[in-house]
């Protein structure tokens, strides 16, 4: 083997180490998540909740991996109030990694120890939110979606009807024609 001499076998090392730095780095951030405590103060519809932290800062959250229906859709205002009756008031845990184009933080809403964003879907009251299930770890893309096809075949909540249509669909029925 023909080995260059000298600096060029440290700068190629050197180079190798800073690279799986980076690599290790892009990991880390990714995977990195955010954790906020506090007390739900607004539940603004059946995917989103104001909470209050212990230095009475207010966020606004989206909660991730789940789309319920807008307030104007049936079962809009019921999938309100079943998040409402299951956190509002009551001190949670956000894991959150990402904020979205609304500058929410976008995450996993915990209350005592049980995943409500998890519970929007199994009680029929929000869609798993495939277009966004990249972003959750693989065990909660498969659970998240066994929970929705539960609720729609034991026809739980929006499942009621024969055709629910998604909020993302809704939202852009709704979306005004922009002019050419």
């Amino acid at each position: 083997m023909n080995r260059l001499p000298g600096p060029w076998t440290t700068v190629h090392h050197n180079l190798g180490f800073v690279v799986l730095a980076l690599v290790c780095l892009a990991m880390g951030e990714s995977a990195h998540a955010e954790i906020l405590e506090g007390r739900v103060v607004s539940v603004h519809d059946g995917d989103t909740v104001t909470v209050l932290d212990r230095h009475k800062t207010q966020f606004h959250v989206r909660l991730a991996g789940i789309d319920a229906p807008e307030l104007g859709q049936p079962f809009g205002r019921r999938s309100k109030e079943a998040l409402a009756q299951r956190v509002f008031q009551q001190e949670v845990t956000v894991d959150w990694d990402k904020r979205d184009r609304y500058q929410r933080l976008v995450g996993k809403v915990w209350i005592h120890q049980a995943d409500a964003n998890l519970a929007q879907v199994q009680d029929g009251l929000a869609w798993h939110y495939k277009d966004y299930a990249k972003e959750q770890s693989a065990a909660d893309r498969v659970e998240y979606a066994a929970a929705e096809t539960q609720a729609r075949q034991a026809g739980r909540g929006l499942w009621q009807q024969p055709d629910p249509v998604a909020p993302w669909v809704y939202r852009k029925q709704r979306k005004p024609a922009v002019a050419p």
